[in-house]
């Protein structure tokens, strides 16, 4: 069944892009994590220009984070005190994202800018949490255990002025790390179509010493916010929301999440984040392929707008 998209100016297949959304939706259910990272690079090799598939995936991941959120603030897992700051921040970051991107789009290197960031971006990440979760399960098989530092402990950060309390999380400390991380994620976010999960609950573990209990729900409240102020930008600004993608992609994915989450469940932490970083690395290394190997057509005929 072929069913039109009026953005990215292509027929596709119903049911491939529901299929892909349910397949990212139970990556996504599995690992704890966005999935636009994944999703964004999918649709992208599906044939879908970079500046539609970055675009209409904000739309996909605000409606995944509105229904997570709501479920961790029933089990009163959500510092709104923190969330707020990095909400706002976040903000900060999507404009200066969509910025980024328009100006991209207009010079026509948005498509290259996309490209090299993933290599970069998920090549790095997917190497440290291969690396961090190797040696996790080492130490496991081994009997040994690796130290963990515990809430509060912050090191540097606890030099940096303007500190604050956040009560639920059991933190004393600067904002200027709290609102660094904010506008990091809001940017990427904006310019590379993720949540920015998969950053952010790492950094605010590592980083900031979060409680894991409280990650998840704060992380969700941040995304959901600036990612919804993202999509509203890049369909007024850019028009490259296409909203037929973004329901089918809805769909697929609100089903695959929940059988995700039950064969999460069933896997050890360690094994989760190996399995994860090698998945991370694996699209990263997909990008450097394409970027390296000579396209069919050499030479191609495309215009600058959103939808070429």
């Amino acid at each position: 069944m072929e069913l039109y998209l009026p953005i990215a100016e292509l027929p596709m297949n119903v049911f491939i892009l529901i299929g892909m959304g349910a397949a990212i939706g139970f990556l996504s259910g599995m690992f704890g994590v966005g999935g636009g990272f994944l999703l964004t690079p999918l649709l992208i090799f599906s044939g879908i220009s970079p500046a539609v598939a970055v675009a209409s995936v904000s739309s996909q991941i605000v409606a995944n984070s509105a229904s997570g959120m709501l479920a961790y603030i029933r089990k009163k897992t959500v510092d709104f005190k923190l969330g707020s700051f990095l909400l706002v921040s976040g903000i900060a970051g999507s404009g200066l994202g969509v910025l980024v991107y328009s100006l991209l789009l207009k010079v026509g290197q948005l498509d290259l800018v996309i490209a090299l960031c993933y290599v970069g971006f998920l090549g790095t990440i997917g190497a440290l949490m291969l690396v961090e979760s190797t040696r996790a399960l080492i130490a496991q098989k081994r009997g040994t255990q690796l130290p963990v530092k515990r809430p509060g402990q912050h090191g540097w950060m606890q030099k940096l002025p303007l500190r604050v309390r956040f009560e639920r999380s059991r933190l004393y400390i600067s904002v200027f790390p709290v609102i660094g991380l904010g506008v990091m994620i809001g940017f990427l976010g904006a310019l590379l179509g993720i949540g920015g999960g998969f950053i952010m609950v790492p950094a605010l573990i590592y980083l900031l010493r979060v409680p894991t209990t409280i990650v998840i729900g704060t992380t969700l409240m941040q995304t959901l916010g600036t990612m919804a102020f993202t999509t509203l930008m890049q369909a007024s600004a850019n028009q490259t929301v296409d909203v037929i993608l973004g329901l089918c992609l809805m769909v697929g994915g609100v089903v695959g999440a929940q059988f995700g989450a039950r064969v999460g469940q069933s896997l050890r932490g360690e094994t989760l984040r190996l399995l994860l970083g090698l998945l991370v690395l694996a699209v990263g290394v997909r990008f450097a392929v394409d970027l390296i190997v000579t396209p069919t057509e050499i030479y191609s005929l495309s215009g600058t707008g959103g939808a070429s």
